[in-house]
């Protein structure tokens, strides 16, 4: 019995050291909490990045400008690292080209563009919960389109519990934060745009290196944002060392964050990745009230507490 046993704890420990490194569960929440942390950092940072940049709300076109700078140059870093790393920079098919390009609006142009508005007409804490409704739509999608995620009891009463903390966040009254259309509503169709390219991500790997795609959407969406504000006049109203810095910094959370999801949402269940973004709404809500001095509601414990139960109960398994 005793060596029964021990073949069978040597033949699971060679099974997972065989498999490969994205797909070993460890590593796999090891470099998703990590992108999800990372990325909870960017709400404060660009909001701060706007203040340093002298941008305001109404700058429309320098925060395109802002957000197509960033991006250019994160799929510029990750194409240089893909090719230090001879990895394979050819399409499949010519085709594809095509569908890089609506990857590249939906993951970087259109997703981003919305997100930039929206974060500088609401306070960082609270764009970042309500960014949560990626996670629950992506799950959602996920089940519609892909045969290996079905619909559960659990992952039911995981969304009830996600859009509940996202309508918890216009309790209270009107001091402490009220549903607006340039707000509130681009961050929503920002979370659509991130919900759709992350179905398009397993999609994409069929037609050329993840790496490679991925430096391609940042850096092809970066300019359609950076080029067409830059025609339409938008510049930085002011440049300081420390926006730079803050502008460094943002460019490495895309390299960094988007590779790493990317990578593991290629090679994993959908939902098993994505839900670790639950770690997001979380992040960037402590960092926004603590470096920017924004005021916290008890809402914000609520909604999150909510959304992140939500996440929880999606991804507990038996």
């Amino acid at each position: 019995m005793q060596r029964e046993i021990s073949s069978s704890e040597n033949t699971s420990t060679s099974d997972v050291k065989s498999q490969p490194l994205f797909q070993r569960p460890f590593w796999v929440s090891c470099f998703a909490l990590t992108a999800a942390v990372v990325w909870g950092w960017a709400y404060p940072l660009i909001k701060m990045g706007f203040e340093e940049f002298a941008i305001t709300p109404d700058m429309t076109g320098n925060k395109i400008l802002f957000a197509g700078v960033r991006f250019t140059f994160s799929g510029l870093i990750i194409l240089a690292f893909a090719k230090a790393k001879r990895r394979s920079f050819a399409m499949r098919r010519k085709t594809d080209w095509w569908f890089m390009l609506v990857f590249a609006l939906l993951n970087t142009t259109f997703h981003y563009s919305t997100f930039y508005i929206g974060l500088s007409f609401s306070a960082g804490a609270r764009a970042a919960i309500l960014n949560s409704l990626s996670v629950f739509l992506l799950v959602i999608m996920a089940c519609i389109f892909f045969k290996s995620d079905r619909f559960t009891m659990g992952k039911v009463l995981g969304c009830v519990l996600g859009f509940a903390g996202i309508l918890a966040l216009n309790m209270g009254g009107a001091e402490s934060g009220h549903f607006t259309l340039l707000g509130d509503g681009m961050i929503i169709v920002n979370a659509l745009c991130s919900a759709v390219a992350s179905l398009l991500t397993r999609s994409l790997i069929k037609r050329v290196d993840v790496f490679v795609g991925t430096g391609y959407s940042l850096g092809l969406g970066g300019l359609l944002l950076l080029v067409p504000s830059l025609l339409a006049g938008a510049t930085m109203p002011q440049i300081t060392w420390w926006g730079l810095v803050i502008l460094l910094l943002l460019i490495g959370i895309s390299a960094l964050s988007f590779v790493l999801y990317n990578k593991l949402i290629s090679c994993n269940p959908v939902g098993k990745v994505a839900i670790f973004n639950s770690l997001i709404p979380v992040v960037g809500a402590v960092t926004s009230c603590l470096c920017l001095g924004e005021t916290f509601y008890w809402k914000y414990v609520i909604a999150g507490a909510l959304a992140t139960a939500g996440i929880y109960i999606i991804n507990k398994q038996k």
